[in-house]
């Protein structure tokens, strides 16, 4: 017996907190009972339905991992026709982003159909680094600096510590790329950042998630993610 929202997340149909918020709305039928309590296990022999689509049990695990263009939203599915994150990666395999990166952001991505891996990934208490170079209009000072680095009240909240320093500044554009490394994940978090301090960010780009990079790809391209990698990511996530 399992957890109804683990079922739900290995079979690749989408993540693990998404099938928690599936299920507490009423979305979901277990051998045709609408089933709303996170506590509920099923076994092998259940059939559990998604707004009425049968779900098949977990199928085989994979993990990809994207260079994100400019341009591309990141989801699966997108009400404006635009093109998504999903598109870019010829497989039959339901996949879905693990995290996001916004509309006009580049760099690296990681797409898959665990969710319990993608929800290890994304979750700040296993503190797993993300690695941003930004763009930003201005001179950033030493004070702005530190601010960022001890933490920043965003949306109510104050930012984990974070790394940051900053690696070119051009004087005839006015402009300073800076390195930004933290561990969460809140929503426009590095561009919000950079607004509490008094900056625009020009341009972001995500160029790495704890040890992997963008190494041998272009932008728009992808790969999938080794065994090794795998395993030593769900070291990393606890898992």
């Amino acid at each position: 017996m399992e957890r109804l929202q683990k079922v739900i997340a290995d079979s690749g149909y989408t993540s693990r907190r998404k099938a928690e918020t599936l299920i507490c709305t009423g979305h979901v039928k277990v051998n045709g009972m609408t089933v709303s309590e996170l506590g509920t296990k099923v076994n092998t022999n259940d059939t559990i339905e998604i707004d009425g689509e049968i779900i098949t049990k977990e199928e085989q695990k994979v993990y990809y991992l994207l260079y994100k263009p400019r341009g591309v939203v990141t989801t699966t599915k997108d009400d404006k026709n635009r093109k998504t994150v999903v598109d870019l990666i010829d497989t039959k395999i339901r996949i879905y982003p693990v995290g996001r990166l916004d509309y006009d952001t580049t760099g690296i991505l990681l797409l898959t159909n665990d969710g319990e891996f993608a929800n290890a990934i994304m979750h700040p208490r296993n503190k797993i680094d993300k690695r941003y170079i930004a763009k930003v209009k201005g001179l950033i000072g030493k004070e702005q600096l530190l601010r960022l680095q001890k933490g920043i009240l965003i949306d109510g909240k104050v930012t984990a510590k974070a790394q940051a320093r900053i690696k070119k500044y051009d004087k005839k554009t006015d402009t300073s790329i800076v390195e930004l490394i933290i561990h969460e994940g809140k929503n426009h978090q590095v561009k919000k950042m950079f607004e509490a301090i008094g900056y625009t960010v020009l341009k972001l780009k995500r160029e790495q998630i704890s040890f992997l990079d963008l190494t041998g790809l272009k932008s728009g391209e992808y790969r999938m993610l080794n065994p090794k990698e795998v395993k030593k990511l769900y070291h990393e996530a606890n898992l």
